[in-house]
């Protein structure tokens, strides 16, 4: 098999139309790479050319009734395997809605971090957020974390420490600036060290382009050093793909920004690859199989 011939699966998109009625919080009319309609089958001619085989969409919406609206749109699209959602821990709602949700399979988490005037940092210790974060937990559902610092990373310690049973995955690691100031430094790397101990947290590779001197490079040699990082404390197992699309446009296509990581992962050997590019997911998010060509463990169909 080359390595273009690994199939992919996307673990970081989104969805929102403009167009609907009741308009959308995110993204703002003002921007005018994003604020165009996302759904499957633009997202399809744009990424199945490229090896996708299938998508896990993640909430960008504030909304809770949006979380429907992305399983609806789901019902229709094979190519999206499942969804992230928005809902709020610690809020008297929330178990009833998790409850909601999760009866639809393609459901298979929440977002929680710095987002949405929330603070994983700052609210995960708290006894109610405990409790629904534990509840996720048990319903076998994971935590995706949003727009990591350093505080966000000593947060998830603190949370895993009182929920080992959650599984998280941390989102858009590469993009993390880590802190200036030696004492901080120092913690946030024993932090991340730490968070690679432990076997049920994930590292989503995305938002790997970013700007860089005032450029976007779109070479790997720009990006080696913090690739290398977190390979180094998370390893082959459970490392795991995502575009972020189209919230990705703003810093490059999506042909450039899937060949950076295809170029870095593939260089690791072929069963590394395929880890990254599909079967980590699998452990993580526990994504649902829904047409032909989207690969399974043991073999990949349609190939």
């Amino acid at each position: 098999m080359a390595p273009t011939d690994i199939p992919i699966i996307d673990t970081h998109i989104h969805l929102f139309d403009p167009t609907r009625p009741e308009g959308i919080p995110w993204p703002p009319k003002d921007n005018a790479v994003l604020y165009k309609t996302a759904l499957p089958d633009r997202f399809r001619k744009i990424a199945v050319p490229l090896g996708i085989r299938g998508a896990i969409e993640v909430e960008c919406s504030t909304v809770v009734e949006d979380n429907q609206w992305v399983l609806d749109i789901a019902a229709k699209d094979t190519i999206i395997v499942g969804t992230i959602g928005n809902l709020e821990p610690g809020t008297p709602v929330f178990q009833a809605q998790l409850n909601r949700f999760r009866r639809n399979p393609l459901f298979r988490g929440i977002r929680y971090g710095n987002l949405w005037d929330r603070s994983l940092a700052r609210d995960g210790g708290k006894p109610a957020v405990v409790a629904d974060l534990k509840a996720l937990a048990d319903a076998g559902l994971v935590m995706d974390t949003a727009n990591p610092d350093a505080d966000l990373i000593a947060g998830l310690v603190r949370l895993t420490d009182r929920i080992p049973g959650l599984r998280v995955v941390l989102d858009h690691l590469p993009k993390l600036t880590p802190p200036q100031q030696a004492t901080a430094l120092a913690a946030y790397k024993a932090n991340l060290r730490e968070l690679g101990k432990r076997p049920q947290i994930f590292v989503k590779v995305s938002a790997v382009l970013r700007p860089i001197a005032g450029q976007i490079p779109e070479n790997l040699d720009a990006y080696r050093d913090r690739l290398d990082e977190i390979w180094d404390i998370f390893g082959e197992n459970r490392v795991i793909y995502g575009s972020d699309w189209p919230n990705s446009d703003t810093v490059g296509e999506y042909p450039k920004v899937l060949a950076v990581v295809r170029e870095y992962f593939t260089g690791k050997g072929q069963a590394a690859a395929e880890k990254y590019f599909w079967k980590n997911s699998v452990a993580a998010y526990g994504w649902i199989k829904r047409e032909n060509g989207q690969p399974v463990l043991g073999r990949a169909e349609g190939e």
